[in-house]
């Protein structure tokens, strides 16, 4: 298990050598393009932060930390925390590239389990496989139990196995998503959270929301509960079957709608009044979202299998969430009505 190593400032570029040398790869703008956004999404957040105080400054800001790992490539994590508006949120990036082992592989591509357990045809065992991966994460958790909970990954990955090597080939992919976890169902602001998913999929293939949503609404599933996360958005991974350039700039595009998809609804519910009853609510639904990202999530799965930095892999996590005994909410409740909904998803536009 490597270890990273923290650099008081992080790099121009997370790539070096050969990993660095064209600044037109795929690998060299998608780190741009995640940098960037990361910015982006920091900079609009403790906008919101600061002005939520009297209309002016003094909001919390974020803290950032900048690693690097000795197989390769690096991160770097920003997290803001205790605010007025985001209890905690944060925005992270990694670059990290190396040879993982065979069931970190595995965690990354689960469809490709087979051919990595049992190796080339021969049966020869598989080995560590290179790979690279890049991505940019983030989940905001609001104070406010009627503003949502927003997570949104883009990321980008390879493997490089030699042809003749047994376990994984040579592959390129893209993955992410961008999806909503409200602890109440306030249809304006699920609706406009996901006109604005598809507008952008639209751009670029009619068949994508439809697609993507449902395949979201299926993957934040939490099996022993029965239940979704939320009320989703769109989610997709291995994506590889429209050439490289169209998937980098559908990448860049889904990370660029994140903003407008989400601050018309922070701003809206910022300072709507709630009840300790309307709080406690919030923390039963974030002992929800606990339980999805440590059993089932393929982010985490990885991070932890390839040695990462646990801060960042488990700083998806709410400060605070709760667990009370065969909790159920009054039939006809608001409560009920979001516990429905992730039970039974719906279709908002």
């Amino acid at each position: 298990m490597e270890r990273e190593t923290p650099e008081p400032a992080a790099p121009a570029t997370f790539l070096r050598g050969e990993e660095g040398a064209s600044p037109e790869s795929a690998r060299a703008r998608f780190e741009r393009m995640i940098r960037r956004v990361q910015a982006d999404v920091c900079a609009e957040l403790e906008a919101v932060e600061g002005g939520a105080i009297d209309g002016g400054g003094g909001g919390a800001l974020f803290r950032e930390d900048a690693w690097t790992r000795p197989g390769g490539g690096g991160g770097i994590s920003r997290v803001l925390q205790g605010g007025r508006v985001f209890e905690k949120a944060a925005v992270n990036v990694s670059v990290v590239y190396g040879v993982m082992p065979p069931e970190a592989y595995r965690a990354a591509r689960p469809e490709a389990a087979a051919a990595v357990a049992t190796g080339a045809a021969g049966g020869e065992k598989a080995g560590p496989v290179p790979f690279f991966a890049a991505g940019v994460s983030s989940v905001i958790h609001p104070v406010n139990p009627f503003a949502p909970t927003m997570h949104f990954n883009y990321r980008y990955f390879e493997t490089e196995a030699p042809k003749d090597a047994p376990g994984a080939p040579r592959h390129w992919w893209f993955g992410g998503g961008t999806d909503l976890t409200p602890s109440y169902i306030i249809k304006e602001d699920i609706r406009h959270f996901h006109s604005v998913q598809k507008k952008t999929c639209d751009k670029f293939d009619s068949s994508f929301y439809p697609r993507f949503k449902k395949w979201c609404d299926d993957y934040f599933y939490i099996k022993h509960r029965g239940e979704r996360r939320g009320v989703g958005g769109i989610f997709f991974d291995d994506l590889n079957d429209y050439d490289q350039e169209t998937l980098l700039q559908f990448a860049t595009e889904c990370a660029d709608s994140v903003l407008p998809a989400y601050i018309p609804i922070i701003e809206r519910r910022k300072d709507v009044p709630f009840t300790e009853e309307n709080k406690a609510w919030q923390q039963l639904r974030r002992g929800r979202y606990v339980e999805f990202n440590l059993l089932y999530d393929r982010g985490t799965t990885f991070g932890l299998k390839t040695g990462g930095r646990i801060e960042s892999i488990l700083v998806s996590l709410p400060l605070t969430a709760r667990w009370e005994y065969d909790h159920k909410p009054e039939v006809g409740s608001e409560e009920w009505k979001l516990l429905d909904t992730c039970i039974n998803p719906k279709e908002w536009i």
